[in-house]
C-alpha cells in the first residue's frame, strides 16, 4: 500500500514555502509577529526561517521598518520559470527572421550535461540546406550550440571521457578545448568549422534571461560551400549574435553581447 504523499513532507520545508508565499503576497513587507500570526507558527520558528531565507537571498529585511519582504533571488526564480515556459514562443519569430535573412537553417537549443538538444528550428526556402535536429541530442563539444552552453553555464558540465573525433576538424585535445571555451566567452559566440559533420558549418550565440543566466543558445547552420571563413564570420556570426541579443531582450535581459556590422540579407 502506497503512502499518502503528505507523509513524506518535511515540516520545516513546508513552513518555509508557506512563509515565502506570504512574503510574495505583501509588497510592503511584514513583521515577524504578523507573519507568525498569519501562518499560525511560533515567532521563534518564523524568525529562524526568515534568517535562513535572508541568508540565501529569498527574503530581505527592510532597514527602515525591520519588516521582511520577498528577496531578489526568489523573484529571479519566478522570472526563470516564466522565461523557460515562454522561450519557444518568443524564439519562433526570431528563428524565422534569421533563417529568412541568411537563407540557412536556424536552431534554438538547451544543454543536457555533455550534450545539447535543439528544441526549435526553422529552415529556409531552398533545396540545399542543413537538416533540422530537433529532439536529437548531440555531443556538446563538437557543436557551436554546445560550446556556447558549455562556456557560459555557471556549473561546468562534465565532458565525455574523451573528446572523440567526429571529423578531422574536431577539437580533441582537452587543453585546447578549454582554451577554445575561454575564447567563446571573450568573443561572445562559437563556431563549428565542420567539427560535427564534414561540409557543414555553424555559428551560435548565447541567450540570457532577466537574471543574466544562459537559458539557451541560438545558431545558424549551413553548407561550407556557402559559408566560407569570410561568410561564417562576416555574415553568420553578426546575424546570430544580433538575433540572440533580440531574443535575450524579449526575455528581459538588459545587457547585450558585442554587436557586429549588420548582416546583408539573402541574395
Amino acid at each position: 500500500m502506497r503512502k499518502d504523499r503528505n507523509a513524506y513532507a518535511v515540516r520545516a520545508v513546508v513552513n518555509a514555502l508557506r512563509l515565502l508565499e506570504a512574503l510574495a503576497e505583501d509588497e510592503v513587507g511584514s513583521g515577524v509577529t504578523e507573519l507568525a500570526h498569519t501562518l499560525g507558527l511560533p515567532k521563534n520558528n518564523v524568525f529562524r526561517l526568515l534568517a535562513t531565507l535572508e541568508l540565501y537571498g529569498y527574503a530581505e529585511r527592510l532597514s527602515s521598518t525591520g519588516h521582511y519582504r520577498i528577496g531578489t533571488r526568489a523573484l529571479s526564480l519566478g522570472d526563470s520559470v516564466r522565461c523557460a515556459r515562454r522561450l519557444p514562443e518568443f524564439a519562433r519569430p526570431v528563428l524565422e527572421d534569421l533563417a529568412s535573412a541568411l537563407g540557412e537553417t536556424a536552431h534554438l537549443a538547451v544543454g543536457l550535461g555533455p550534450e545539447v538538444l535543439a528544441i526549435e528550428a526553422r529552415e529556409p526556402d531552398r533545396s540545399v540546406r542543413a537538416a533540422t535536429r530537433i529532439g536529437k541530442p548531440r555531443p556538446a563539444y563538437s557543436t557551436a550550440l554546445g560550446k556556447v552552453w558549455l562556456a557560459y553555464s555557471p556549473e561546468p558540465s562534465p565532458l565525455r571521457p574523451e573528446l572523440s573525433p567526429r571529423t578531422p576538424h574536431t577539437i580533441v585535445d582537452p587543453d585546447k578545448f578549454r582554451e577554445h571555451l575561454r575564447a567563446v566567452i571573450s568573443e561572445g559566440f562559437a563556431v563549428d568549422r565542420e567539427e560535427t559533420e564534414t561540409g557543414v558549418v555553424c555559428a551560435a550565440a548565447p541567450v540570457f534571461d532577466a537574471a543574466g543566466g544562459i537559458v539557451a543558445a541560438l545558431s545558424v547552420t549551413g553548407p561550407a560551400f556557402r559559408f566560407d571563413e569570410n561568410g561564417l564570420l562576416g555574415r553568420a556570426v553578426p546575424g546570430v549574435v544580433s538575433a540572440a541579443n533580440g531574443l535575450s531582450a524579449k526575455l528581459g535581459h538588459a545587457g547585450v553581447q558585442p554587436e557586429f556590422e549588420e548582416m546583408p540579407t539573402r541574395t
